[in-house]
């Protein structure tokens, strides 16, 4: 699971989403990218720091890989997380694929959100895509059809293609009014649909309660301005226009239900509460 600040990280939502993942599941670091022939550093810039007062201390930006191990799970996790690179992207993405054959994945998946015309207000929307036809019927997402710019997701995938890598891409639209605002919101969105990709559960409870408080917030900075509520009350009325009409027959069987919750549970062991 990849997920990289920057171009593809709207209101840090993805990044977000895949740092908190690490840490529910105690995520620990066993390698790193030399960010020296990736990174500008007048772009991204390294950071200083006093250690007890005298030393200094010199953070420079880095991307990271974590291993977590899901016993109950039918796979473990390897979870990469950094900012985007501004320098040779496919020798970087190289990397990324010769770790995956190294460790033996079976899937990468890589996280984004992007700005949209969608209230704050409403479900979050994901939109999945797969680069592999039989990964697109199996997992219910859609084929990649985007043209245009891309960020190192888009090269990675292509990278992952090449070698035969299956991989999924998942992205989170959040709304471009408050962009700035970092948004667990998105985040966890993009949480709930991992764990139907891969077949992870995560205790979320942390996340939901932050995505609960940044809506409160975000409603009564709204309602304190007439003219952001009247623009968020059309978006609210352009989404219901847009929202497709409920097909029974798309409704998940009482069975799958309940496959999902003992998965659940198994994943979570006994004395969790």
């Amino acid at each position: 699971m990849c997920a990289f600040k920057g171009w593809n990280d709207a209101a840090d939502a993805a990044s977000t989403a895949a740092t908190f993942v690490g840490s529910a599941l105690e995520a620990s670091r066993f390698a790193r990218i030399d960010p020296e022939e990736f990174f500008d550093f007048q772009n991204t810039r390294p950071h200083i720091r006093l250690t007890e007062g005298r030393t200094r201390e010199i953070t420079w930006p880095e991307v990271e890989i974590y291993e977590a191990r899901v016993p109950r799970a039918p796979r473990d996790l390897i979870i990469l997380v950094g900012s985007e690179p501004a320098y040779r992207w496919r020798t970087f993405c190289g990397l990324i694929v010769d770790v995956s054959e190294a460790l033996g994945v079976q899937l990468v998946v890589t996280l984004g959100a992007l700005l949209a015309d969608v209230p704050h207000t409403r479900p979050v929307s994901i939109t999945g895509l797969a680069s592999d036809d039989t990964l697109v019927d199996r997992l219910g997402l859609n084929s990649a059809t985007y043209e245009g710019p891309t960020g190192i997701t888009g090269v990675l995938h292509g990278a992952c293609a090449e070698a035969g890598l299956p991989s999924a891409s998942l992205w989170a639209a959040v709304p471009h009014y408050i962009a700035a605002t970092p948004n667990p919101k998105a985040s966890l969105a993009l949480v709930r649909k991992l764990e139907g990709l891969v077949g992870v559960s995560v205790d979320a409870a942390d996340l939901e309660g932050s995505a609960a408080e940044y809506e409160r917030q975000v409603n009564l900075a709204v309602q304190s301005d007439p003219d952001v509520q009247a623009f968020v009350e059309r978006l609210e009325q352009a989404a219901d226009d847009d929202e497709p009409s409920l097909d029974p027959g798309d409704m998940p069987s009482g069975d799958t239900i309940a496959r999902e919750f003992q998965r659940f549970l198994r994943q979570r062991g006994e004395g969790s509460g």
